[in-house]
């Protein structure tokens, strides 16, 4: 049987360019080289494309810039299908069956490189381009998930005009009451994100969240530990079963879900069967709502008192770090790393062929 040509992009323009390169080391070290010829194609802090050639252990700390390395592109035009190598003065052409951006965060989950992707009619992992951008705003998302009747925090929205109108924003978060969250409304991995209890941390906590452009939320602090649920499949998808998280920092902070070893993951979670299934539930209906593909992870709130439970976020280009939650629920599930790549390749081309 012929090997699928498979690109792996990782890397970007984005906040979250780090826990790209740490997740495509995970997800190249995993991948099965008698099933796919690998293709790496990194993409700098600055915007830089290149095909990468080396150890793939070099990917963390962007160690593959110093590696062996050539200008690269993935090209618009449907005849090339694929990506084009500037080397020892020519042009290669290299035909993609497959993509699968390992991107977190702006201009790599938010629908911009899929759109190049369905531009030049390439096969790829995961949201198509209208889920992937409508996700990655975190308002845009509350708005469907609202019609489902599913819980979620109050929110206030510091749109970029209201920036330095103090008033108005004392005031939207009055309304809400504190302790209250301040986050970026289109940045993930906990990046920009403070837990401000008094007004004098508000306006510190704005400036920080404002360092990513866009929208700004202010949301109501909800009682319970974060839980989040893998989700995996096109039309008909399934659910892992739910992972709980207990950061030992006050929130699940960037630095407690990559850096700080002493966060746990208990999986499964140690709540009630029929909470569980409830979360489960809501994270299919989620995912459907929304018209996600391929792969998301479905995070939550969960009080074991009450039994409540509060939809946090999507992921639609969850972390495959080592640590990372999505592909240790699956394996937890019966679905080992490996084979759930194998898996999300096929549903990208089970997407493209229907």
């Amino acid at each position: 049987m012929s090997k699928l040509s498979l690109g792996i992009v990782f890397g970007g323009v984005s906040s979250e360019h780090d826990v790209s390169c740490v997740s495509a080391f995970g997800v190249l070290s995993n991948l099965d080289k008698e099933k796919y010829d690998i293709h790496p194609i990194g993409i700098t802090k600055d915007g830089k494309w290149y095909a990468y050639f080396g150890e793939y252990a070099n990917l963390p700390d962007d160690k593959w810039l110093k590696g062996e390395i050539a200008p690269a592109v993935i090209s618009p035009d449907r005849d090339d299908h694929g990506m084009i190598v500037f080397k020892d003065g020519g042009a290669e052409r290299i035909r993609l069956d497959v993509v699968f951006p390992v991107m977190h965060g702006l201009n790599g989950e938010d629908g911009t490189i899929q759109g190049l992707f369905e531009l030049a009619g390439i096969p790829y992992v995961g949201c198509g381009v209208t889920c992937s951008g409508m996700t990655m705003d975190k308002y845009m998302t509350k708005l469907v998930v609202n019609t489902l009747g599913i819980n979620q925090a109050k929110c206030e929205v510091v749109y970029p005009n209201m920036l330095n109108n103090d008033a108005a924003i004392y005031a939207a978060a009055d309304r809400i009451g504190y302790p209250i969250f301040v986050k970026p409304a289109c940045a993930g991995s906990s990046v920009g994100v403070s837990k401000v209890k008094t007004r004098e941390e508000l306006l510190p906590a704005i400036k920080l969240a404002a360092t990513t452009p866009g929208k700004i939320l202010l949301e109501e602090s909800i009682t319970g530990y974060d839980v989040e649920v893998s989700v995996l499949g096109n039309g008909d998808p399934i659910a892992s079963c739910v992972g709980k998280i207990v950061p030992t920092q006050e929130f699940y902070t960037y630095d407690a879900k990559y850096a700080d070893e002493s966060s746990r993951l208990i999986i499964p979670a140690d709540i009630l069967p029929q909470d569980a299934a409830l979360i489960r539930e809501f994270a299919v209906r989620i995912f459907t709502a929304l018209e996600c593909s391929g792969l998301s992870r479905v995070d939550f709130f969960h009080d074991p008192v009450t039994g409540r439970v509060v939809f946090n976020e999507i992921n639609t280009i969850p972390g495959f770090t080592p640590i990372s939650m999505y592909p240790q629920l699956l394996a937890e599930s019966g679905i080992p790393y490996g084979e759930l790549l194998d898996r999300l390749v096929a549903l990208a081309i089970e997407r493209a062929t229907h």
